[in-house]
């Protein structure tokens, strides 16, 4: 536990009400502009939670990869990924929600779901969702810490087909980098279609 960061508290009183297993939900990659999303589902021991959980936007790239196989060996972890084509067909918060779901579908016996966010996904046990849940709940920072580090390691295997993008560097986000090689090369099949900046671009080849 992160002095200041997310603690075990929520788990714990839903715990002692008798839901043997809490899993947090968490998601990355809904803004980039190529690649899929990638959402963890995760249960954490309480009695064997890797230090130092925090949310994944505050801790460095090499402390989210300290942290991966920790939380792998000692948690029950669930990833859904949702590859572009879902994205493009059902939008990005539905195939987000999907991959939540599918996430926790690898996990038998959930009793309730922790969701960062305001929005849930359709599941066979009790959700709640909290805002910043990954600065609030540590099973929500270690699925964050899950999805990214799975999703980066997806978008550094794309760089070795698509090596000119750049995606090692932005991950597929909307950099500067990214839109250059974009106006250059234009998309690949990696590209979200239905995101408005691809879409413009394809409008106007």
């Amino acid at each position: 536990m992160v002095k200041g960061g997310p603690d075990f508290t929520i788990e714990l009183k839903a715990m002692r009400k008798g839901a043997k297993r809490v899993c947090g939900i968490d998601e990355a990659g809904r803004g980039p502009w190529a690649g899929p999303v990638v959402a963890a589902a995760v249960v954490l021991d309480p009695n064997n939670i890797p230090h130092g959980l925090n949310d994944s936007k505050k801790l460095t790239e090499t402390r989210r990869e300290a942290l991966f196989e920790p939380i792998m060996a000692s948690a029950k972890v669930g990833i859904g990924i949702a590859e572009v084509d879902r994205i493009d067909r059902d939008n990005i918060l539905q195939a987000t929600l999907w991959a939540m779901a599918q996430a926790v579908g690898q996990i038998d016996g959930v009793a309730l779901a922790l969701v960062d966010g305001n929005r849930a996904p359709q599941l066979p046990c009790p959700v709640q969702t909290i805002i910043a849940g990954d600065a609030t709940s540590l099973s929500i920072a270690a699925a964050s810490i899950i999805a990214k580090v799975t999703r980066d390691r997806i978008m550094l295997g794309h760089d070795a087909t698509y090596p000119q993008y750049g995606f090692a560097r932005h991950k597929g986000y909307g950099t500067a980098l990214h839109q250059d090689a974009l106006r250059r090369l234009g998309p690949t099949p990696l590209h979200r279609r239905s995101f408005a900046p691809i879409a413009a671009l394809l409008a106007a080849r």
